[in-house]
């Protein structure tokens, strides 16, 4: 068994890694588990543990929707949070011109149902998860931090490839290594 999921790889540029050790620093008492610049992705579909015998089968469908869906590029722009202001658990940048991976992910999923993968997404709402919130000391001043941040232009994206990882956990967190790599249209 394998720990898989599907993604677009993000190499974080010189103003995002800013940002991003501004908000380590700024966060610094509080418990977040924050995600290494190395690790940083998109998730399209998270497979979970998957049986060996059925990656062949999802890299077919990855290659076949790869073909299918030409480069494209989007913005990371904005800090916000999931979750309330009261119990806040993720820390993410959002998507700007979010059309074709929402497309990508969604012809994704259609694809992978004729495999035996249910949909398992309402709404996929592209985002980059930078941090999950264990807890926080000071929930207001965390909520103002956040909300200064809120309209900050981050990154420019460029899409050229999926990829299929896979992840395996440890106690230091988890390691993703590339199983496959699909090169967009």
């Amino acid at each position: 068994m394998k720990r898989l999921f599907a993604a677009i790889k993000i190499t974080p540029d010189d103003k995002f890694l800013k940002l991003y050790y501004r908000l380590l620093k700024q966060f610094e008492d509080e418990r977040i588990k924050w995600v290494e610049p190395q690790n940083m992705h998109i998730t399209l579909k998270f497979f979970g543990e998957t049986e060996e015998n059925r990656i062949n089968g999802i890299c077919n469908v990855l290659n076949n929707i790869s073909a299918d869906h030409t480069a494209f590029s989007f913005f990371l722009n904005n800090i916000g949070i999931f979750g309330s202001a009261y119990k806040p658990r993720v820390i993410w940048f959002g998507v700007e011109n979010d059309e074709p991976i929402k497309l990508l992910a969604s012809d994704l999923l259609i694809k992978l149902e004729t495999i035996g993968f249910k949909n398992d997404r309402q709404n996929f709402v592209p985002h980059l998860t930078v941090g999950r919130i264990k807890e926080l000391v000071h929930k207001r001043s965390f909520q103002s931090k956040i909300d200064k941040s809120k309209d900050t232009f981050i990154q420019n994206v460029f899409v050229n490839k999926i990829y299929l990882f896979e992840s395996t956990l440890t106690t230091s967190g988890p390691i993703y290594n590339i199983v496959k790599r699909f090169r967009l249209r």
